[in-house]
Order: C-alpha cells, then structure tokens, then sequence
C-alpha cells in the first residue's frame, strides 16, 4: 500500500509541459507509516494543496498494510502552499487533544459550497458498518464545522470518502459507498444536497449490487446533465477500474467501459480522476504486482477511449510522495 500512496496527487499533471517531471517526497519518517489518501481527502486551490493521510508506526506484516496496529495511529494534513514542490504536515483542527474526532451534530444547512476557499470533508467510520460524516471548511481546511451525520439510507453501513463535485452556492453532488444487503463493502452511490449540507438526498444507485465490491469513486463533470464516475471494482480474483456516465444529472447511470482492466494484486487499488484545463481526463491509480508503482491513463474524449498505462513511481516503503509536472498552472480546471 505504501508504494502507490498518492495515487490522488499524481493526477495533477499539468496541461503545460514546460518542465520536467519530479519525483517530491511528502512524507518521510523514520519507523514511521504514511498512507492512505485516498480515504482522507485532498483540496486543491491554485497552488495550495492539502491531503489526508494517516501516520502511524511502520511494521513489515508480510502481508497488507505495513502498519503496526497495536501503536496506533492520528490522522494528519499536509499542506502545500507552491504547486506542491514543499511540504508540511499539521494535525487537523477538528480532532481533540487524544487524536479523536468529535461526536456528531446535526448540520445547520446553509453552507456556501461555492466560496472559493471552502472545502468538503466526507468521512467514516467503518466500511462495512456504522455512519458516515461530513465537514465543511471555509478557510482552506484551517477551521471546519462539524462532524455532521450523513443518512444511513437503510443500509447497514455508510462508507464515505471525499469525492463530490459543487453545482451551486448550497448544492453539492458526492459519491459514497454504502454496504451491500448482506452487509459487506459495497456499492456505490449518488447523493445530494440543496440546502448547503443540512439534508441529503439519495439520487441512485451506481450499478447493480455486484457478487464482489464496487468501491472509492472518483468522479468529473463533464456538462450540467453529463457525469463520468470510475470505480474500485473486485469480481472473483480479479481487480480492475469501471467508468460509469449518467446524462440526467445522477438519476439514471450506464456502463461505459473498463479503463484499467487490471490493478494487480490480490486487493486491487482506487481510482483518481480529474479533468485537466484542456479537456483531457487523467486517471492515476497503483499497481499491486510486480512491478509495482503509480500509473496513469488519458482519455482525450470524455473517457470513451483511454491511452496506455504509463508507469510513473515507485516510491519506498512507509513514504508519501508525489510526481507532477510543476507549473505556475496546475492542470486542475
């Protein structure tokens, strides 16, 4: 898991080429275990970057995750302020002084989406049981109201990691994954609120319930009725990335294709998807076989067709790191 951490951040490519790819280490402790974006966020404004991972304590465990359970572990930010090429880590400020997060609230509603330094944080608590919570941000994830509780819609449990798309000052369209009806991961689905956070409505399902899992959507606009959503897929052993479209805004959803028919491995590994300033789609993810690493896809038409796979790191254990080409534009529309 270590090796392909920032699978999120490697999508910021830019549409410019001006300079050279590098490889920036935004993580690196000694004993240490850096990982896990892909559940804790990433927002982006111009050149400001923030990320969510966890730190914890490094432990080869042969298989899985290199973390030492029983040390424990604190969620962390990193913030970047110069197009990602300097780093530094902070404790977000809704965690109390043990590292914990508070209990929820409901939400009060009227929160501007659409405020150029606002910020969402979708957040669980399991994966496979429990409830889910959001935060909002007004201020470049410095300060946040919250935790507020998202609805279970009748599911034994809400998984939901930060992937939305604002459509207006008080309207936001995110992607979570519920459980299935046997009560394991999952299934993913559309949600939406018009009243700036205080209720959520279900707007569809993404797919049928699949035998395996469909999990950690990543999603793009691609016109006001038009949505691309690619998701973590596991059928039997095998573990690939799906793209689904919708043309009626979330209400009814059509298989498009498989961008990625392999991530290797014997868990596979999420997607990350953005849409650069030119139009094209990049879609960043980690291998799990040899060799592993980071690779990326582009699709230069709305994601009906996708380039080869180019391989882009490999990072050490226990490290976050980042590879972009570095601009006085990101490539982020």
């Amino acid at each position: 898991m270590t090796r392909l951490l920032f699978a999120l951040l490697l999508a910021m490519a830019s549409a410019v080429a001006a300079d050279p790819p590098r490889h920036v280490v935004v993580y690196r402790e000694p004993g240490r275990f850096g990982g896990w974006p892909a559940n804790n966020g990433i927002w982006i404004w111009g050149d400001e970057i923030v990320v969510g991972f966890i730190q914890g304590y490094f432990k080869n465990n042969g298989r899985g995750h290199a973390i030492d359970s029983d040390k424990g572990e604190l969620l962390r930010f990193a913030r970047c302020r110069d197009g990602g090429r300097t780093w530094t880590i902070e404790a977000p400020s809704f965690l109390g002084p043990d590292g914990k997060e508070r209990e929820v609230t409901e939400c009060p509603g009227g929160l501007d989406f659409a405020a150029p330094d606002s910020a969402v944080a979708l957040r669980m608590v399991s994966s496979s049981r429990g409830f889910s919570r959001f935060y909002y941000s007004k201020d470049r994830a410095h300060t946040w109201l919250g935790p507020c509780k998202l609805p279970t819609y009748d599911r034994r449990g809400i998984a939901a990691r930060t992937d939305y798309l604002v459509d207006g000052k008080h309207e936001i369209t995110a992607f979570i994954t519920a459980s299935k009806e046997d009560g394991r991961e999952g299934r993913v689905l559309c949600i939406r609120t018009k009243d700036g956070g205080k209720t959520w409505d279900l707007v569809s399902f993404i797919g049928p319930e699949p035998a395996g899992f469909s999990i950690m959507p990543s999603s793009v606009r691609l016109s006001p009725t038009r949505i691309l959503t690619t998701i973590r897929r596991k059928e039997g052993a095998e573990h690939f990335i799906d793209a689904w479209t919708t043309d009626d805004n979330g209400a009814h959803w059509a298989f498009l294709n498989r961008p990625v028919p392999s991530t290797g491995g014997s868990v596979g590994n999420p997607p990350s998807m953005i849409k650069l300033r030119d139009g094209r789609l990049v879609l960043t993810y980690g291998y799990r076989s040899a060799p592993y690493g980071i690779r990326a896809r582009i699709s230069h038409d709305q994601g009906q067709t996708w380039g080869p796979a180019s391989c882009a790191m490999t990072p050490g254990r226990g490290t976050l790191a980042i590879r972009a080409q570095f601009s006085a534009r990101m490539g982020k529309s």
